[in-house]
């Protein structure tokens, strides 16, 4: 498809579902019109991809009942399956001739017992009083990167959003929890980007390997960091990492399994778990810090309202655009048996998303699903994180810096406004989506 086939200002009933690709940049670019036509006429709606086809779930109660029912639909999604022989044996070596750990399967991609190992043992570690400590810290590296957009436009030209601010916040705050040193933050973030270089992308084989060829350094650092804290613990994640224990008497009735393993984190776990902390914690905040600040830019009576209350509006604000952005536009499962989901059977085997972007757009729950509203009341009911016992870890430390970034926007800029240079170009991604490039115009509170 090419970018003359969709409407300048395509909807629901200017789109034709047949004409809808995963992978296509064009359809990437504006999903959610296909995402309400198959809420319309085929909520159930089955995608092609290389070797086979994706069963989306795009109604808010469906995908509800796809991320509760584990028992139906598994998270052991065989992520490989769209990897071809030449690939799997090239990374193989490359694994091997590297010294590269082998890649776990820890919380996104298991079931109970498994899932439930892990998440206790990284709870343990992840803890909220972690999280809360890190305030002083982000609300300082905020302020930091106001000073900077400011400096930046100081002489009026637009600045640069997404690298001036949404990219450098939550990478050092996530790198703070994680107890990483300022001058490893380019690493750091060259390591994220490659974490989710093949998502939901179309990338080349070369191009993966040179992705995992980053995260091969990635382990090992985190290894080496790992191996310090034995000799030298410290007050950070990693040696609660280390140090994270099951303890039985603390479980659930429905957790006290007896064929749960208790036993502590293998150093190949633990790197499985800071990667996903890394790109929880980072890519998807990212994406929807930098749709939250459109959206402020798009709506001035909104802008005004966070302004006049930075502190009462900013949760809203946060809410109402990551309900909008939804970075992680789905979750993968496998179906465990014969089944139905919206009038549509599903066989065993099936693959499925569990389309959050779409869910969080239902009519059906949101009223004027398109519109930045946070005042309204039923934006705590989106899916941006997910829901069940595989809702996102990071869930409240990406809450943390929007809540942060929201009160410090609003009480230091005074004027917002989007450059007309602006193209509003999104990730060729189908599940990490967030835009290329964001620029703004901004002025001091004062002036």
């Amino acid at each position: 498809m090419t970018d003359e086939t969709i409407a300048p200002n395509p909807t629901a009933d200017t789109v034709d579902l047949a004409d809808f690709g995963l992978f296509d940049p064009a359809v990437q670019q504006c999903p959610h019109v296909y995402y309400a036509r198959m809420q319309q006429d085929a909520p159930v709606f089955q995608a092609a991809i290389p070797g086979g086809s994706l069963h989306l779930i795009t109604r808010h109660e469906d995908v509800l009942e796809v991320v509760r029912d584990t028992e139906t639909f598994s998270s052991r999604f065989d992520t490989s399956g769209g990897i071809s022989s030449e690939l799997a044996t090239r990374m193989k070596e490359l694994y091997e001739t590297e010294g590269g750990y082998d890649r776990i399967g820890t919380m996104l991609t298991v079931d109970p017992p498994d899932h439930t190992r892990y998440r206790r043992l990284v709870a343990k570690a992840f803890t909220p009083k972690v999280i809360n400590d890190l305030e002083p810290a982000i609300r300082a590296i905020t302020a930091g990167l106001i000073d900077d957009l400011l400096d930046r436009a100081a002489a009026g030209d637009p600045v640069e959003f997404v690298e001036t601010f949404a990219v450098p916040l939550p990478v050092t705050a996530i790198a703070k929890a994680l107890n990483v040193p300022d001058d490893r933050l380019a690493d750091f973030k060259r390591w994220s980007d490659a974490s989710i270089a093949g998502i939901g992308t179309n990338i080349s084989i070369d191009e993966r390997l040179d992705a995992e060829r980053e995260i091969i350094e990635f382990q090992k650092y985190f290894a080496e960091q790992l191996g310090l804290r034995r000799t030298e613990p410290q007050d950070d994640i990693l040696t609660n990492l280390l140090n994270a224990r099951i303890d039985r008497e603390d479980l659930d009735l429905d957790e006290a399994l007896e064929d749960l393993n208790d036993d502590p984190l293998t150093i190949a776990e633990m790197l499985s778990i800071i990667q996903q902390l890394l790109v929880a914690g980072n890519e998807t905040t990212t994406k929807f810090l930098t749709e939250m600040m459109r959206n402020l830019c798009e709506t001035p009576d909104e802008w005004a309202a966070l302004k006049a209350d930075p502190v009462g509006r900013a949760r809203g604000v946060v809410d109402e655009s990551l309900r909008l952005a939804t970075p992680t536009q789905g979750m993968f499962r496998i179906v465990t048996r014969d089944c139905e989901i919206a009038g549509t059977q599903l066989r065993a085997g099936d693959r499925v998303v569990a389309m959050f972007a779409a869910a969080n757009r239902d009519p059906s729950v949101f009223e004027d699903p398109d519109a930045f509203c946070p005042a309204r009341e039923e934006a705590k009911d989106h899916l941006a994180f997910g829901k069940g016992i595989h809702y996102c870890l990071g869930a409240a430390l990406s809450r943390l810096e929007g809540k942060i970034a929201a009160e410090e926007l609003g009480r230091r800029l005074g004027t917002i406004a989007l450059d007309s240079s602006n193209t509003f170009d999104y990730h060729p991604s189908f599940m990490l989506r967030g835009l290329k490039r964001l620029d703004v115009h901004v002025t001091p509170a004062d002036s």
